[in-house]
């Protein structure tokens, strides 16, 4: 083959675990190239929380919590899928906080611990005060220079009015409009709409938050290392030469573009969470390519290029589920984390029943709308019903409070239910109004008492987290009493799919007899997760993927040992 270009190292994509991985290597003294289908940089890690679950960081030791990676290992084990290998799940309680510290020494990214509860806290080895999930730091966005632009927005769901960027901080006091609310929004969006000349060539905000300050400090980084990100350059092909990866084949300018790389490629590319063909061969349970929440670009090219040269799939059929908005005209889902677990609220099915626990790990609840869904065909999508109360103190989606019906956006309107009373509300969702009623009047009777008897919602350590903590005895609960009513179609969903190619704990990518596929490495949902189909706690998509990132680069670079 006649190649355009000669590397040590290709990583193909953006995202976090990508940029890491091409970052340890750069620092490792490879020559390194990283190529990114879309036109926009930062994959779904920009568009997400940016937490890493991280067992036994300095961070959390700095906070008080003497965390013990046996303990980490055992509820990981316990919760992933039996075909995981156990040396993988290793790897990664052994390596996440070692990958935690080098990002710490070596980027702008600053990550603090959180009191964020693991979400089966109650597991053994679980822990019920948190300190393993860590949240990076706001970073100014200035150190990107033009760059910036080209990074990839947060999710509608991760940002005020599409936006503009907050922290959890600033979304707990706008939540619960803590003193200092008002001011605090009305100074971001002002630094925001004087940002000139930014203001007239880019939607983006300079301060990077969550998903975006993580992806922005590890660009910085790159940049300063000298690593190139080419923009619009999808793979098209892995190239082997004697049963070993020599390179692959990319789309530049229109044409193919040959890159031959001396020691291997790193597949970073994402799941296959758009491509609903690969959906309805591999992942029925999460039908709809429309609800994820993973970007447009996530097709699974990566997965099929692998598969095309040999290497073995996993757990294809597994997704990071979740219950999603869809408000027409967008092209994701938006993730619902908090608002499930405030007072005045419930979700129904398609008969105004409830059957689950609302304020459960989005994972959970994800996953049991998916599965009542297949089973009943009553569930996609469900109901979140609340009262004129919780309409007036809280968020429910997109819809904002505290901002009248008529001034919401036209796209959410048409997907606003609403009614005087619970029969009248019933009639609108097209529910059957004695159903809703009824269950309504038999949620209420627990709520008074702050108990759930049917599904004990608000018991857990992960349900009270996101609770509105002024109410009690149970922050999670409270009666529907204050008409009108209101109800937002919600749909099972996800955030990503989670299956992909197999690989061992280096990282790297075995055939169907587990043996590693030379010079081939795979991270991120990518690859099939070593958390099997379970979600242990916030963080475990960004943070396994980054650690494995970190664990390919030093073993294509020898610093392994």
């Amino acid at each position: 083959m006649n190649w355009n270009k000669e590397v040590d190292i290709v990583v193909v994509g953006s995202g976090a675990g990508g940029m890491l991985a091409a970052l340890v290597a750069a620092k490792n003294h490879a020559q390194v190239l990283v190529v990114e289908k879309d036109k926009l940089w930062g994959g779904t890690s920009a568009t997400s929380g940016g937490g890493i679950w991280i067992p036994g960081s300095d961070q959390a030791k700095a906070a008080g919590f003497e965390d013990n990676l046996d303990d980490a290992f055992q509820y990981v084990r316990a919760l992933s899928a039996d075909n995981v290998p156990d040396e993988n799940i290793r790897a990664f309680v052994d390596n996440a906080a070692v990958m935690l510290r080098w990002v710490t020494a070596n980027t702008p990214v600053v990550y603090t611990s959180q009191p964020y509860p693991d979400y089966h806290a109650e597991n053994p080895g679980g822990s019920v005060t948190g300190y393993r999930t860590h949240l990076p730091e706001m970073l100014d966005g200035t150190l990107l220079g033009d760059d910036l632009k080209t990074q990839r927005l947060p999710s509608p769901a991760a940002s005020l009015f599409g936006y503009l960027n907050w922290t959890f901080a600033e979304t707990y006091q706008l939540l619960y409009r803590r003193p200092g609310w008002l001011t605090g929004l009305v100074r971001n969006m002002a630094k925001y709409w004087l940002d000139w000349p930014l203001r007239f060539t880019s939607k983006k905000d300079r301060r990077l938050t969550l998903g975006n300050a993580l992806t922005g400090g590890l660009r910085a980084a790159l940049n300063q290392a000298g690593v190139p990100v080419w923009l619009k350059t999808p793979m098209q092909e892995i190239v082997t030469e004697q049963g070993k990866v020599a390179g692959i084949v990319v789309e530049r300018d229109g044409k193919p573009y040959r890159i031959r790389t001396r020691k291997g490629v790193v597949l970073a590319a994402g799941g296959f969470d758009k491509n609903q063909q690969m959906r309805d061969a591999h992942a029925p349970l999460y039908s709809k390519a429309y609800l994820s929440g993973g970007v447009t670009s996530n097709t699974g090219d990566s997965i099929r290029a692998g598969q095309a040269i040999g290497a073995a799939t996993m757990n294809m059929q597994s997704a990071w589920a979740a219950p999603v908005f869809h408000v027409p005209g967008e092209d994701r889902g938006r993730l619902c984390t908090i608002e499930r677990a405030l007072p005045g609220c419930i979700m129904v099915n398609q008969k105004g029943q409830r059957y689950l626990n609302e304020a459960a790990s989005y994972h959970i609840v994800g996953q049991q709308m998916a599965l009542r869904e297949r089973e009943h065909r009553d569930a996609s999508p469900s109901w979140m019903v609340f009262d004129h109360r919780y309409r007036h103190q809280f968020p429910m989606g997109p819809l904002l409070p505290m901002v009248p019906d008529w001034l919401q956006a036209g796209a959410v309107k048409t997907i606003l239910k609403k009614g005087r009373t619970i029969a009248e509300l019933a009639q609108a969702m097209g529910v059957d109004p004695g159903t809703l009623e009824a269950q309504i009047a038999r949620f209420n009777d627990g709520a008074a008492k702050g108990e759930d008897p049917e599904f004990h919602r608000g018991e857990a350590a992960y349900d009270r987290m996101y609770g509105d903590y002024r109410h009690q005895p149970n922050p999670c609960l409270r009666p529907l009493t204050e008409g009108p009513f209101y109800a937002l179609p919600i749909y099972p969903g996800d955030i990503g799919t989670n299956g992909g190619l197999r690989t061992n704990a280096r990282a790297q990518v075995v055939d169907d007899a587990g043996q590693p596929i030379a010079g081939l490495y795979a991270v991120g949902n990518n690859a099939a997760s070593s958390m099997g189909e379970s979600y242990p706690g916030a963080g475990v998509t960004i943070g396994p993927a980054m650690t494995f990132g970190y664990i390919a680069a030093r073993d294509l670079t020898g610093a392994n040992g």
